[in-house]
């Protein structure tokens, strides 16, 4: 069984990340939630071309994935969850919330950190917001999370059918939460009670600090409210709200080139969480 989840995991994940990417983005062109800004013949070749190069280095950097340590660390009973007598499906239950848990409390900290932000902040600057702004991350930040979720699972004994069921999750609810599509206003309010809707998510890419330090969930919305990070609404409303961070506001910053070396220039900012928002910035 994890021999076969081991030499599928690439092909299922890839397979769930086209389809889902061709039906939302069939969705935003159908049912757009705000109009667009930026043309996607500027931002998807960019943004796709990002997930691409994010995906070959980490399989240049880490062949085996989580998957992999994952069936490594079932083989050898490491970690907490092994050590413990519980049934497999609550195992795998508990596994994914931790993940869920851990990806959000990673969020908030690259949100924090100043020089965490510096690599983050290209996933804030997107001029734009749409199903392909979910898969743009620095490569640097690739690798950090990576590292992070290895830890992660090691250390909990996260069983490898858990790993994939938590990858295929990410991938996907990160495509929706960040999608430009039109939901009902009373199905949005009862949808994100259990998972992150694209109205609760288009919050946190607000360029009003206090907005973009907020919502910071990917799959569950319960870390926010139980946590104190959750925003209902954005003060300027979605329609009005602008998308993106105040120092990288030119198409041009849009070009791969740029985006990757976004983390080398330029100012902090107003938003990282422990820096003061200045009086009568315009991010204000």
């Amino acid at each position: 069984m994890t021999e076969t989840i081991f030499l599928m995991e690439p092909a299922i994940r890839l397979g769930f990340f086209l389809g889902i990417l061709l039906f939302i983005a069939l969705w935003e062109v159908f049912a757009p939630r705000r109009p667009r800004s930026v043309s996607r013949w500027v931002r998807w070749p960019s943004n796709l071309g990002i997930a691409a190069i994010n995906t070959i280095l980490l399989r240049i950097i880490v062949p085996t994935g989580a998957i992999g340590l994952a069936i490594a660390v079932e083989e050898n009973s490491w970690g907490l969850l092994n050590q413990l007598m519980l049934p497999g499906w609550f195992a795998i239950l508990l596994s994914v919330l931790i993940l869920d848990l851990a990806i959000y409390l990673q969020h908030v900290m690259f949100h924090a950190v100043p020089v965490l932000w510096r690599l983050h902040r290209m996933h804030h600057t997107d001029l734009d917001f749409d199903v392909t702004t979910g898969s743009r991350f620095h490569p640097l930040e690739i690798i950090l999370s990576m590292g992070i979720k290895l830890v992660v699972v090691a250390t909990l004994g996260v069983p490898a059918i858990a790993v994939l069921i938590f990858e295929i999750l990410l991938n996907v609810t990160s495509m929706f939460n960040h999608s430009n599509v039109r939901l009902p206003l009373s199905l949005d309010q009862i949808l994100r009670w259990f998972v992150v809707t694209p109205d609760m998510h288009r919050i946190h890419h607000s360029i009003i600090p206090r907005e973009a330090n907020s919502n910071f969930g990917f799959n569950l919305p319960w870390w926010d409210r139980l946590l104190g990070t959750y925003c209902a609404q954005p003060a300027h409303g979605h329609e009005e709200m602008i998308i993106g961070i105040d120092q990288f506001r030119s198409h041009r910053e849009l070009w791969p080139d740029r985006m990757l070396v976004q983390p080398f220039h330029g100012e902090i900012g107003d938003y990282p969480i422990n820096r003061p928002v200045k009086k009568g910035s315009g991010s204000t």
